[in-house]
C-alpha cells in the first residue's frame, strides 16, 4: 500500500513528532540534546522554517514549525534526522536507524489551535510525570516563551505575538494560560491530527486545506483512505 501523501503548505504551522525506533532512547547525554538543537537550528535556517515551540523527550521529540516554502518542513526534518543519527552513531559506535519510520506531522489551524499546540508540546514532560512544572524541564521552549530566556532558534508565531503589545505583556499572558488545564477536547484533536496525519482544526480549516491542495481528506479511520487525490 502506498504511503499517504504528506500535507505541506507554506505559511501554515505544522506540528511534527518523531519517535525513537521501538520507543528506545534517542538522547543519551546533555551533549546530545545540544547537538540536536544545533542541527535543528541549521536545518530550519537552510530550508526556511521558523520554529515556535519544541520539547525533546528521552525517546521522542515534538516541534511546532512554520515553513516559508512548500517542502520546508519535510526537508528540514529529513536533514536534521539524518545528520543527528550520523553523529550519534559515530559518537557511540553504534549503527543502524534510530527513528521509527517517517516523522508524523499535522497542519495546525493558527486561529484556534496554535497556542494550544504550543502548550501541548511544552506540557509533555508534565504529562509524562517527569517534572511537576514545565519550567522544570530544561529541553523545551517553555523558558523562552514565558520568561524570555535567550534562545536564538525560536521565532514567535503571530498567535503568540498577538497576546500583547510588547514582549513582557506577551510572556505574562502566555504564562497565564498555564494556570488552567489544557482543554481535553483540544488535546484529543491534537493527538488525532498528528496520529493520522490530518489537519488539526475545525471543518472550515480542513475544507480550506482540501481546496488549496486539491485533495479529499478522509477521517483516518480504517476502511477509508486518508487522502484521495482528485
Amino acid at each position: 500500500m502506498p504511503r499517504p501523501a504528506r500535507l505541506n503548505l507554506p505559511d501554515i504551522p505544522q506540528h511534527v513528532t518523531q519517535r525513537g525506533n521501538n520507543r528506545q532512547a534517542c538522547f543519551f547525554s546533555d551533549d546530545d540534546y545540544r547537538l540536536y538543537l544545533d542541527l535543528l537550528a541549521a536545518s530550519c535556517h537552510k530550508h526556511r522554517c521558523e520554529l515556535h515551540a519544541y520539547v525533546l523527550m528521552t525517546n521522542h521529540v515534538h516541534l511546532l514549525l512554520t515553513p516559508r516554502i512548500p517542502e520546508g518542513v519535510s526537508l528540514a526534518v529529513r536533514d536534521l534526522g539524518r545528520d543527528y543519527v550520523r553523529t550519534i552513531n559515530k559518537t557511540y559506535s553504534r549503527s543502524g536507524t534510530m527513528w521509527e519510520g517517517r516523522f508524523k506531522s499535522s497542519l495546525v489551524d493558527k486561529e484556534q489551535y496554535c497556542l494550544a499546540c504550543y502548550r501541548y508540546i511544552e506540557l509533555n514532560p508534565v504529562r509524562a510525570d517527569m517534572v511537576r512544572h514545565p519550567g522544570d524541564y530544561p529541553w523545551s521552549s517553555f523558558q523562552h516563551n514565558t520568561l524570555g530566556e535567550p534562545n536564538s532558534i525560536i521565532t514567535p508565531h503571530e498567535s503568540w505575538l498577538g497576546l500583547g503589545k510588547n514582549n513582557e505583556d506577551r510572556k505574562r499572558a502566555y504564562l497565564s494560560l498555564f494556570d488552567d488545564a489544557l482543554d481535553q477536547h483540544k488535546i484529543n484533536d491534537i493527538r488525532y491530527g498528528i496520529g493520522k496525519g490530518l489537519p488539526t482544526g475545525n471543518e472550515t480549516f480542513k475544507s480550506k486545506i482540501e481546496l488549496t491542495l486539491a485533495v479529499k481528506l478522509g477521517n483516518g479511520k480504517p476502511g477509508r483512505p486518508r487522502i484521495i487525490r482528485d
